[in-house]
Protein backbone atom coordinates (compact mmCIF):
# COMPACT_ATOMS: atom_id res chain seq x y z
CA UNK A 1 0.00 0.00 0.00
CA UNK A 2 1.00 3.63 -0.96
CA UNK A 3 2.47 5.60 2.15
CA UNK A 4 1.64 8.79 0.41
CA UNK A 5 -1.71 10.40 0.93
CA UNK A 6 -3.45 12.43 -1.63
CA UNK A 7 -5.15 15.61 -0.29
CA UNK A 8 -8.35 14.00 0.10
CA UNK A 9 -6.69 11.83 2.63
CA UNK A 10 -7.16 8.43 0.32
CA UNK A 11 -3.89 6.72 -0.21
CA UNK A 12 -2.56 7.65 -3.59
CA UNK A 13 -3.46 4.16 -5.08
CA UNK A 14 -6.93 4.45 -3.48
CA UNK A 15 -8.20 7.53 -4.93
CA UNK A 16 -6.27 6.71 -8.35
CA UNK A 17 -8.10 3.23 -8.51
CA UNK A 18 -11.32 4.98 -7.41
CA UNK A 19 -10.55 7.80 -10.46
CA UNK A 20 -10.17 4.38 -12.74
CA UNK A 21 -13.09 2.26 -11.02
CA UNK A 22 -15.84 4.76 -11.65
CA UNK A 23 -15.45 5.33 -15.37
CA UNK A 24 -15.55 9.09 -16.21
CA UNK A 25 -17.34 10.49 -13.11
CA UNK A 26 -14.52 9.12 -10.98
CA UNK A 27 -12.20 11.47 -12.99
CA UNK A 28 -13.91 14.65 -12.94
CA UNK A 29 -14.70 13.50 -9.24
CA UNK A 30 -10.94 13.49 -8.28
CA UNK A 31 -9.26 16.21 -11.03
CA UNK A 32 -12.19 18.67 -9.11
CA UNK A 33 -10.83 17.59 -5.20
CA UNK A 34 -7.18 16.53 -5.75
CA UNK A 35 -4.80 19.25 -4.97
CA UNK A 36 -1.27 17.58 -4.35
CA UNK A 37 -0.82 14.06 -5.86
CA UNK A 38 0.57 14.21 -9.23
CA UNK A 39 -0.10 10.53 -9.24
CA UNK A 40 -4.24 11.06 -8.68
CA UNK A 41 -3.97 13.72 -11.30
CA UNK A 42 -2.89 11.10 -14.00
CA UNK A 43 -4.79 8.80 -13.50
CA UNK A 44 -8.00 11.27 -13.36
CA UNK A 45 -6.85 13.02 -16.49
CA UNK A 46 -5.99 9.05 -18.04
CA UNK A 47 -9.58 8.09 -17.02
CA UNK A 48 -11.17 10.97 -18.32
CA UNK A 49 -9.25 10.55 -21.92
CA UNK A 50 -10.31 7.19 -22.35
CA UNK A 51 -13.73 6.51 -21.00
CA UNK A 52 -14.55 9.99 -23.04
CA UNK A 53 -13.15 8.55 -26.81
CA UNK A 54 -14.92 5.08 -25.72
CA UNK A 55 -18.26 7.08 -25.11
CA UNK A 56 -17.93 8.59 -28.22
CA UNK A 57 -16.83 5.76 -29.97
CA UNK A 58 -20.14 3.78 -28.62
CA UNK A 59 -22.21 6.52 -29.86
CA UNK A 60 -20.75 6.66 -33.41
CA UNK A 61 -21.37 2.81 -33.44
CA UNK A 62 -24.84 3.13 -33.24
CA UNK A 63 -25.17 5.19 -36.15
CA UNK A 64 -23.83 2.58 -38.41
CA UNK A 65 -26.26 0.11 -39.36
CA UNK A 66 -25.56 -3.37 -39.77
CA UNK A 67 -22.49 -3.54 -38.52
CA UNK A 68 -22.73 -1.01 -35.36
CA UNK A 69 -24.06 -3.66 -32.99
CA UNK A 70 -20.96 -5.77 -33.82
CA UNK A 71 -18.52 -2.83 -33.15
CA UNK A 72 -20.39 -1.75 -30.25
CA UNK A 73 -20.11 -5.63 -28.56
CA UNK A 74 -16.04 -5.48 -29.63
CA UNK A 75 -15.69 -1.90 -28.06
CA UNK A 76 -17.67 -3.16 -25.12
CA UNK A 77 -15.03 -5.75 -24.35
CA UNK A 78 -12.14 -4.01 -24.89
CA UNK A 79 -13.52 -1.58 -22.74
CA UNK A 80 -13.87 -4.17 -20.16
CA UNK A 81 -10.22 -5.07 -20.81
CA UNK A 82 -9.21 -1.49 -20.36
CA UNK A 83 -10.97 -0.94 -17.51
CA UNK A 84 -9.25 -3.78 -15.37
CA UNK A 85 -6.29 -3.19 -17.06
CA UNK A 86 -6.38 0.42 -15.60
CA UNK A 87 -7.67 -0.15 -12.15
CA UNK A 88 -5.22 -3.24 -11.50
CA UNK A 89 -2.50 -0.81 -12.25
CA UNK A 90 -3.73 1.77 -10.45
CA UNK A 91 -4.22 0.11 -6.93
CA UNK A 92 -0.77 -1.33 -7.56
CA UNK A 93 0.83 2.19 -7.56
CA UNK A 94 2.40 2.50 -11.15
CA UNK A 95 2.34 5.00 -13.32
CA UNK A 96 0.88 3.07 -16.27
CA UNK A 97 0.50 4.99 -19.45
CA UNK A 98 -2.10 3.87 -22.41
CA UNK A 99 -0.26 4.26 -25.72
CA UNK A 100 -2.45 7.88 -26.44
CA UNK A 101 -4.44 8.80 -23.82
CA UNK A 102 -1.43 8.44 -21.25
CA UNK A 103 0.87 10.75 -23.32
CA UNK A 104 -2.02 13.07 -23.81
CA UNK A 105 -2.86 13.23 -20.03
CA UNK A 106 1.08 13.44 -19.68
CA UNK A 107 0.88 16.38 -21.21
CA UNK A 108 -2.29 18.01 -19.84
CA UNK A 109 -0.28 17.28 -16.31
CA UNK A 110 2.91 19.37 -16.68
CA UNK A 111 0.39 22.39 -18.29
CA UNK A 112 -1.12 22.07 -14.71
Amino acid sequence: MSSFKSSTGLPDNIAAGLCCFFPFIGGIVFLALEKRSRFVLFHALQSLIVYGALMVAHMLSGLIPLIGPMIAALLSLCTLAVWLLMIYHALGGRWYRLPWAGELAERQLRQL
